[in-house]
């Protein structure tokens, strides 16, 4: 026991993300009067003692084997995971958002101070060390992208002028990095069998800007629609590739199909609640229906997985 918790992932929260996703899907499918609120009830709190979970199994990590968490921090891919523990809290926000307001704000709040710290932590990291572009995958879009998230919940918490610095420092950091993203896929080595599954990880950026804009702006302009019919490409993009993912052995980075596909569902139904297009809503149920079978499917091979303890082993 005492080896499976100095080996505890920070990858692990990447779950959290991935079913915080799902759960935002289902409040706002309940909202629009689509399903019955018991899905809602059932995930929200499901997935935030799950997030009390890890977090009191990563915190007995730090008290326990420092070295360890200090490792992960100073690893070229594993210090990018730190940041899905801010963006979760930033997640569970948005899903208390309207089911426990005070609760909302405290998570915001832990969220954003957080992600500041690890964002220019990370972004401290890759200027001060010397990388390859093999080292470049797209788990280098968490902790700078995910700022896109901050407005979300946070135009109600915070002058709308403090979302939009977030906002701008995310959309900036997505060009950049797909730009790199792009050079890298193309031109170099294929990624390795294991973060294959982080290609899903583009389709979170434009799905998120799309709903983090809306909130900033809350204008159905040719911003919105470019970042919402971007993620459609990217979601038509992954399907012509799907090949590269029928026959890839379980890890955790499976758990990168999740959230990207929630964002997707949210980002579609915001869509047709502003625009009232049938095909919107029509997107959004083939996406929650996918997301459903995604985290379905990724948990039960996590518990199979669990089961062979093959997970919280020495990734080195």
């Amino acid at each position: 026991m005492k080896e499976k918790l100095q080996y505890f992932p920070i990858t692990s929260f990447s779950v959290v993300m991935g079913l915080t996703g799902l759960t935002i899907a289902f409040g706002k499918f309940y909202h629009l009067q689509w399903l019955p609120k018991i899905f809602y009830d059932i995930s929200i709190f499901t997935v935030l003692g799950l997030f009390v979970t890890f977090i009191v199994l990563y915190g007995l990590k730090l008290a326990n084997y420092p070295d360890e968490v200090s490792k992960d921090f100073h690893h070229r891919i594993r210090i990018n995971f730190f940041s899905t523990i801010s963006i979760s809290l930033l997640l569970l926000s948005i899903a208390f958002y309207t089911y426990y307001p005070l609760l909302s704000i405290v998570l915001w709040w832990a969220g954003v101070i957080l992600h500041t710290v690890f964002m220019f932590k990370t972004i401290s990291f890759w200027i001060q060390h010397n990388f390859e572009i093999q080292h470049f995958n797209p788990a280098w879009f968490i902790p700078v992208v995910g700022n896109i998230l901050i407005p979300v919940s946070g135009v109600e918490y915070a002058p709308v002028i403090f979302s939009f610095f977030f906002f701008a420092a995310g959309f900036f950091f997505w060009i950049i990095l797909f730009t790199i993203f792009l050079y890298r896929a193309v031109f170099h080595a294929q990624l390795p069998e294991k973060f294959i599954p982080t290609f899903f990880i583009l389709l979170a950026p434009p799905a998120v800007g799309f709903i983090s804009y809306m909130r900033i702006a809350a204008s159905w302009d040719a911003l919105s629609v470019f970042m919402l019919f971007m993620a459609y490409f990217f979601v038509v993009l992954l399907i012509t590739m799907y090949k590269s993912f029928t026959k890839l052995r379980f890890f955790m980075s499976w758990w990168a199909f999740t959230f990207p596909l929630a964002a997707v569902t949210i980002a579609s139904a915001v869509a047709f609640q502003v625009t009232h297009f049938a095909g919107f809503k029509i997107i959004a149920w083939i996406m929650i229906v996918a997301t459903i079978i995604a985290v379905g499917i990724v948990a039960w091979n996590t518990y199979l997985q669990a089961r062979k303890g093959e997970i919280c082993v020495n990734e080195d």
